[in-house]
C-alpha cells in the first residue's frame, strides 16, 4: 500500500483514543484481545475485511513477540502508516504500563510490602494461571502424539539445563524437527489477501538482527544498558505470547540475583489483573530497577523487536504461507513453546510459591475458577491476594 492509499479520514489521534479505550477494557490475555480487535475494527467500524484481519493475525502469530500488540500495531499501520502504528501501540499499552510502573515504585518505596501474605496469594494465583496456559496451549499446539512428545522432551531438557542459551537451542531444534518430519500445520490461507507492503523491510530486518546481536554483549547487571538488552532479547526470542516471556525474564532477573523471586512473581501476578498486553510486565521490572526512566527503557526494549519484525515480515508473509516446510517448522517451534512453559511452571513458578497444603488448595481453587467457572483474571487476582493475606 502506498502512502497515498492510507485512509486520510482516520487520523493517528483517533487511532490513539480507540486503542486507549481498548487498553482500559481489554482483559483476558492475547486471545481475548484479538477477539476485541475483531469486534471493534472488523464488525463495528469495518476498517478491515474479515479476510484481511485473519491475514494480519496469522502473520503476528507466526512472529516472535506479543501477538495482540503486533495485531494492533498492524491495524494502526494500515490506517495511518508508521505514526498510526505508534498511536495504536501507545494507546493499547499505556494503561497497564502506568499501573505496573506505579506498583513497582510503591514496592520500591515500601519494600516490606513485598513480604506480606498478599504476595504469597498472588504467587499461588500465578501458578494457576501458568498451569491453565500450559493446558490451553497444549490442547491447541500439541494435538498429536508426536508434538506432545516433543513438548515433553523440551521440558525435560530445560529442567536439567535451564539456561537462556538452552531455551533458544531447544526451540531451534524443535523447529528443525518440525520441518524434517513435515508436521501438519494446516492449509495455507492463499485465498486471503492483505494489500500491504512494508517500507524498507530489509532495513527493519537488519536493525532487528543488529540489536539482537548487541543484546548478547555482557553488561553490568542493573544498568540501563543491561535492562534494555535483557528485555530486547526476551521480546525478540519469545514465541507464544505473554506467558512464555516468563522463563526468559526469570532467567535474566531472578536467576542472576538482580530481583527476588517474590517480587518478580508478585509483579507478574499483578500484570494478570490489569487490562492490555501482558508484556507491560516489563514496566514493573524496569520501574523496580530504575524508576520511571527504567520503566520507559524496559517498555521500549521489549516491544521494539516485535514492531521491527512486523514491518520486516509483512512482505515475506505471502511467501511463507505457500511453503509447507516453513509452516511445519513453525508447528515444531509451537510444540517446543509448550515444553518451555511447562518447565517454567515447575521452576520458578511452582518451586517458589507452593510450600504448604493450604497453598496447593488455593492453587486448585484458582485453577478451577479459571478453567471451569471462567472467573475473569481481573477479579481472581485480587481475591487471591486477599486470601493470601488472610492465610499467611
Amino acid at each position: 500500500m502506498n502512502d497515498s492509499e492510507a485512509t486520510p479520514s482516520i487520523t493517528p489521534m483517533r487511532i490513539f483514543w480507540l486503542f486507549l479505550r481498548l487498553g482500559l477494557t481489554s482483559f483476558g490475555g492475547p486471545a481475548a484481545h484479538i477477539g476485541f480487535f475483531h469486534d471493534e475494527f472488523v464488525k463495528r467500524r469495518r476498517w478491515l475485511s474479515a479476510a484481511d484481519y485473519a491475514e494480519v493475525v496469522a502473520l503476528c502469530q507466526l512472529l516472535p513477540g506479543p501477538a495482540s500488540s503486533q495485531v494492533g500495531l498492524s491495524i494502526g499501520f494500515l490506517k495511518a502508516r508508521y505514526v498510526g502504528a505508534a498511536a495504536a501501540w501507545l494507546g493499547f499499552t499505556l494503561p497497564s504500563a502506568l499501573a505496573l510502573t506505579a506498583l513497582s515504585l510503591g514496592l520500591s518505596a515500601w519494600p516490606d510490602a513485598a513480604s506480606g501474605g498478599w504476595v504469597a496469594g498472588l504467587k499461588l494465583f500465578v501458578v494457576a494461571v501458568v498451569a491453565h496456559a500450559v493446558w490451553q496451549m497444549g490442547v491447541t499446539l500439541c494435538p498429536d502424539r508426536t508434538r506432545l512428545t516433543l513438548a515433553v522432551l523440551v521440558a525435560a531438557s530445560l529442567l536439567v539445563v535451564g539456561s537462556a542459551w538452552m531455551q533458544l537451542l531447544v526451540l531451534v531444534l524443535a523447529g528443525g524437527f518440525g520441518a524434517w518430519r513435515g508436521l501438519p500445520a494446516g492449509a495455507a490461507a492463499d485465498s486471503l489477501h492483505l494489500p500491504l507492503r512494508g517500507r524498507w523491510p530489509s532495513g527493519f530486518a537488519v536493525v532487528f538482527a543488529l540489536l539482537l546481536g548487541l543484546s548478547f554483549i555482557p553488561l553490568p547487571a542493573g544498568s540501563d544498558g543491561w535492562l534494555a538488552a535483557e528485555l530486547y532479547r526476551a521480546g525478540a526470542l519469545v514465541f507464544g505470547g505473554g506467558h512464555v516471556v516468563l522463563p526468559w525474564l526469570q532467567e535474566g532477573f531472578v536467576a542472576s540475583g538482580v530481583m527476588p523471586a517474590d517480587t518478580f512473581l508478585a509483579g507478574y501476578g499483578a500484570a494478570q489483573a490489569v487490562p492490555g498486553p501482558l508484556f507491560t510486565f516489563a514496566a514493573f521490572l524496569g520501574g523496580s530497577e530504575g524508576g520511571i526512566g527504567g520503566a520507559v527503557v524496559a517498555l521500549l526494549a521489549v516491544f521494539l523487536p516485535g514492531a521491527l519484525l512486523v514491518f520486516a515480515g509483512l512482505p515475506l508473509w505471502s511467501w511463507i504461507r505457500r511453503h509447507p516446510r516453513a509452516r511445519a517448522a513453525l508447528a515444531g517451534v509451537n510444540a517446543g513453546v509448550v515444553g518451555l512453559l511447562l518447565a517454567a511452571l515447575y521452576d520458578p513458578v511452582w518451586t517458589s510459591a507452593v510450600h504448604t497444603p493450604a497453598g496447593l488448595a488455593l492453587v486448585l481453587l484458582c485453577w478451577s475458577g479459571l478453567a471451569l467457572w471462567r472467573v475473569p483474571v481481573w477479579l481472581l487476582a485480587p481475591l487471591s491476594a486477599v486470601a493470601g493475606a488472610l492465610l499467611w
